[in-house]
């Protein structure tokens, strides 16, 4: 026995220093690869998704309406809501007067109020702040709407777009800039009927109705606002919308500002 354990000692002792040194080595290996920076070992966030395909489902959605993949339409029945922007740019501008159907609580309709219907074939803007204020138990809300840039109370003198839009339609009793404006080949005073953004005429012209139309030939027109501020019924991109960080939510109040 003693001189079988004098023939193993040694080669036990190879072996627990080979192991030791193997596990020195290997911490070596693990702290310089912790040191580079690359990411290892299993992505708990990509298994994560897989357990949650609602919530995937949700982020896709999002991710199409900001990236432009979806029109959108937004409207709120029998009420009007705020649309702000820092400025937009729009080509292929036109604007009629209408008198549109406008939903009731009741689910009844009524055609009694006259609006501006302003369309643009491609518009640029400057951020986007949409306000709904709502009543729930007597208590009032507000559904706020953002996208691209803060929009500030004040708009800036000067401004940069950072939502692209195309076939964009504002139904709106009253429209306004707080800065300078500028057309472009426009013509005031045009036949409702005559006037088209991207090919079509815009929805309740009516002839003989007045109208804001271009005098460049299609998409010749092009109008400039410093700072939007419209009471919407309805506002329609018809064709893509790019809007970045997309936010909505919800605050207690009637909030003025986004």
């Amino acid at each position: 026995m003693n001189h079988l354990t004098t023939r193993l000692g040694p080669s036990v002792g190879r072996v627990c220093a080979r192991g030791t040194r193997a596990v020195t080595e290997w911490n070596a290996r693990m702290l310089a690869e912790a040191s580079d920076g690359t990411r290892r070992g299993t992505r708990w966030g990509r298994g994560a998704l897989a357990l949650v395909p609602s919530a995937l489902a949700v982020g896709v959605l999002g991710t199409a309406l900001a990236q432009g993949a979806l029109a959108a339409n937004f409207s709120v029945t029998g009420q009007p809501f705020t649309l702000t922007s820092n400025g937009v740019e729009g080509s292929g501008f036109g604007a009629i007067v209408n008198t549109p159907a406008v939903g009731r609580p009741d689910g009844t309709t009524t055609t009694n109020t006259a609006m501006a219907r302003v369309g643009f074939a491609s518009a640029g803007l400057a951020g986007l702040c949409g306000i709904v204020h709502q009543t729930i138990a007597g208590v009032p809300y507000s559904l706020l709407l953002t996208g691209g840039q803060k929009v500030t109370a004040a708009p800036p003198g000067t401004f940069t777009t950072d939502i692209d839009a195309s076939n964009l339609y504002i139904q709106a009793t009253e429209l306004q800039a707080y800065g300078p404006t500028t057309l472009q080949n426009a013509v005031l005073g045009q036949s409702a009927d005559q006037v088209t953004v991207a090919g079509k005429p815009l929805t309740g012209a009516l002839p003989g109705g007045f109208g804001l139309g271009s005098a460049g030939g299609e998409g010749g027109s092009s109008i400039t606002l410093h700072g939007l501020n419209a009471t919407a019924y309805d506002a329609e991109m018809a064709g893509a919308l790019v809007l970045p960080d997309l936010k909505i939510r919800v605050v207690a109040g009637s909030a003025t500002a986004c």
